[in-house]
């Protein structure tokens, strides 16, 4: 449906509008990358509710986490969070959403595709190729060699899955709420709309706002606007460097990472947290 090739994005370049990019969830991706023994930045394919039909021209290893899209080798099923041999001419192809949103495949030392800016991560009008599209061709390093046959399998909690509550800190402009439109704010159930994608989610539940609006300020994935309509809106990685509307809460890393993993229709509540500095 919508695959690119993410790495852990493109750090440095922010203050030419260059988003920050890379995996959505980088539990589940990170995940993929240590079970074959990969370095942290490797390249991996990231996967929206399903996955493509790959064919492997060389004898490899690959590991899928995050999303269960029922994965199969040769029509034959095959696990998450768990590294598996692959030879020349296998295929692997995915089927059923059963849980999450955003699966990520992992093949041993990382996918060679474009590097722009230090990163491999897919951007439109930064990388040449947007997203994976039918008979593309993926490089990969065939010299590598597995760590040998593993037969273990790492358990991921379900909560990072199923958990609603979306850990925040207070934005810059949190304080300019009343004490009702917090209060509000941190109580209520938000459903994700149908608007949401790598640069953002849109929440359906509108929050009254009077607020005037701010000078052009930085904004970071994980920030959380408040449009002049009372929409909030979620920035996630793809999101743009800078923004106008008050930034009331800012989600933590791993929020980000749980938020990724979920879709339209599912409901969220921010739990504020305190910041220790």
């Amino acid at each position: 449906m919508y695959s690119t090739i993410q790495d852990l994005g493109r750090h440095g370049y922010q203050e030419y509008g260059v988003p920050y990019s890379g995996v959505m969830d980088m539990h589940s991706a990170s995940m993929a990358n240590v079970l074959l023994g990969n370095d942290k930045h490797a390249a991996v394919i990231e996967m929206t509710m399903t996955g493509p039909t790959l064919k492997f021209s060389c004898d490899t290893s690959i590991c899928i986490s995050g999303a269960d899209m029922s994965p199969k080798l040769n029509e034959v099923p095959i696990k998450l969070n768990k590294q598996i041999s692959i030879k020349k001419g296998d295929l692997v192809s995915f089927g059923k959403l059963i849980s999450g949103f955003r699966g990520y495949l992992a093949v041993l030392g990382g996918f060679k595709t474009e590097k722009v800016m230090n990163s491999y991560s897919m951007y439109h009008g930064i990388t040449d190729q947007s997203t994976l599209f039918k008979n593309s061709s993926l490089l990969i390093d065939t010299s590598l060699k597995s760590l040998g046959k593993k037969h273990a399998v790492i358990k991921m909690r379900n909560t990072h899955f199923n958990v609603k509550k979306i850990e925040v800190f207070k934005g810059p402009e949190f304080q300019k709420l009343s004490q009702e439109q917090q209060e509000l704010l941190l109580s209520q159930d938000f459903t994700i709309s149908k608007e949401n994608n790598r640069m953002a989610y849109q929440l359906e539940e509108l929050l009254e706002n009077n607020l005037e609006p701010i000078i052009t300020s930085s904004v970071l994935p994980g920030t959380v606007q408040l449009t002049p309509s009372g929409k909030l809106i979620v920035l996630m990685r793809d999101c743009q460097t800078t923004g106008g509307y008050p930034r009331v809460l800012q989600l933590k890393e791993s929020a980000i990472n749980i938020l990724a993993q979920k879709f339209t229709g599912h409901t969220i509540c921010f739990d504020l947290k305190a910041l220790l500095i």
